[in-house]
């Protein structure tokens, strides 16, 4: 008996436990290329990461690579612009691949895989700050969030990234010539719904302009912390 009601216990701590994870994920993004011959580790981290309730794995291509040889077909100028952003943030004078960065605010060299789990442990353990959910109705996402422990003064984007849960590329050239890799989570869409005060509860809405699935990340605009995230259900 006891022992039932135990196992009992512990399913119901491990259950509350997955649903706040789920709740209030970790953001990981990946900064990744397909003319670097050092990224294919991480992008099989980046496989696992995607698997998790407890965190939003993103891969973020960058173009600055390009010209040794393999133009990456997912790169995006606008990723290589947010990693310099969180350079600059991080007081860095360079960035580089693979490079991840945890929730807007810790980076680390994307294939050290202990170290990134602990830094995802170090953030599911801190307080949350603010909360979001985010429903699609046909190409319509609608946005709501509410504060927790917001600084005073602050501003707020709402991002809504859309992404490809999984893409091929066969490459002809570059460090990477002959490879034949999968990519998790390439991120393909990106827009900003609006700036939240942090202060009040606040609905935000956008159009989608694919099918893909979204998730939506609440960062302190100028490229500061993600204070909250969730996939768009």
């Amino acid at each position: 008996m006891f022992r039932a009601a135990a196992t009992t216990a512990v399913l119901s701590i491990l259950l509350a436990w997955s649903a706040a994870a789920e709740d209030d994920p970790v953001v990981i993004e990946l900064f990744t290329s397909q003319g670097c011959s050092s990224c294919p580790p991480a992008d099989r981290i980046m496989h696992d990461l995607v698997k998790r309730d407890d965190v939003i794995g993103l891969a973020l291509h960058v173009d600055y690579w390009d010209y040794i040889g393999w133009k990456d077909e997912f790169a995006d100028p606008d990723h290589t612009l947010r990693q310099r952003a969180y350079a600059r943030q991080g007081g860095r004078s360079m960035i580089y691949t693979p490079q991840m960065v945890v929730n807007g605010q810790h980076d680390i060299v994307g294939a050290k895989f202990r170290q990134l789990n602990q830094l995802i442990d170090t953030h599911q353990k801190s307080k949350p700050e603010a909360s979001v959910t985010a429903v699609r109705t046909e190409n319509e996402v609608v946005v709501d969030v509410t504060p927790a422990q917001l600084p005073a003064g602050a501003v707020y984007d709402v991002r809504i990234i859309q992404y490809s849960p999984m893409r091929h590329a066969s490459i002809r050239r570059g460090e990477l010539a002959g490879h034949e890799l999968d990519y998790a989570n390439v991120v393909e869409n990106w827009q900003i719904a609006g700036q939240w005060d942090g202060r009040t509860v606040q609905q935000f809405s956008a159009d989608l302009p694919t099918e893909m699935p979204a998730v939506v990340l609440i960062q302190e605009a100028g490229h500061g912390p993600i204070v909250a995230a969730t996939r768009v259900k």
